[in-house]
């Protein structure tokens, strides 16, 4: 995978992409990524990449100029004829989900746009950009943030990037549900012990705990991810079980 990164602060991005997985992703050639500092694309003789807004207002507005010149030149670079993803990082943008990470690790090409200011020209969004992604309903400062989420979400899930490839598949929401607890040495700490489950030896019966404690966490924590939930006869009568305790 290659990903491009439009933005007005390249150097934001050094520290996240070249430490941990991301930076063991370029070691093993899953992953590559190039930032454009999309200032430089402006035909403007003062460098500028944006104005005030049509019909008057607060703050300054992305021009398309700088943003339609910068993606076309990076998409010229690329030897694929297939197109890229242009993702938009907005508060308007739909919520970045562990599905979407899932279905935008399939691309081989994604380009962000990082904006600032108050906005984007619209016709950024309607006529360049295939997708609108926000990371919550904040607001921060620019759309670099937002991109280094999105990005790391995606990169991990490249094949071998993890090393170990069952643990994409446990993680909180990849199966819909929040990831069970998890136990390591020593068995007794300061009273606190490991359950005897995971001392076993019995994996259908670890397994078996691991998926009640997973379940039992979502539903007390997050019971919105359960409303499409496939439940089985024996969920059901566990959530029944906790809803009377």
């Amino acid at each position: 995978m290659h990903i491009d990164v439009l933005t007005l602060f390249p150097e934001m991005f050094e520290g996240v992409l070249n430490t941990s997985i991301m930076k063991r992703a370029q070691d093993m050639n899953a992953f590559s990524y190039n930032t454009v500092n999309f200032r430089e694309h402006t035909e403007s003789k003062h460098k500028k990449v944006d104005d005030t807004p049509y019909g008057g207002g607060a703050g300054m507005v992305l021009s398309p100029q700088p943003i339609f010149d910068a993606v076309e030149s990076t998409i010229e670079k690329q030897s694929s004829d297939k197109k890229p993803r242009v993702i938009l990082m907005c508060p308007q943008g739909e919520p970045h989900t562990q599905e979407k990470a899932e279905e935008l690790s399939q691309e081989d090409h994604l380009i962000f746009l990082c904006g600032h200011y108050e906005g984007y020209d619209e016709r950024i969004r309607t006529h360049l950009v295939t997708d609108e992604i926000s990371i919550g309903d904040y607001v921060l400062t620019g759309g670099e943030l937002g991109a280094m989420v999105v990005m790391d979400s995606v990169v991990r899930l490249l094949p071998g990037v993890l090393g170990n490839e069952t643990s994409a598949p446990e993680d909180s929401f990849s199966n819909g549900l929040l990831e069970h607890p998890h136990y390591t040495k020593p068995r007794d700490f300061r009273g606190m012990q490991v359950p005897e489950v995971l001392l076993s030896g019995n994996h259908a019966k670890i397994d078996e705990w691991r998926h009640y404690q997973s379940l039992k966490r979502t539903f007390e924590r997050r019971k919105d991810l359960l409303e499409d939930y496939p439940f089985s006869d024996k969920e059901l009568k566990w959530i029944e079980k906790w809803k009377n305790q």
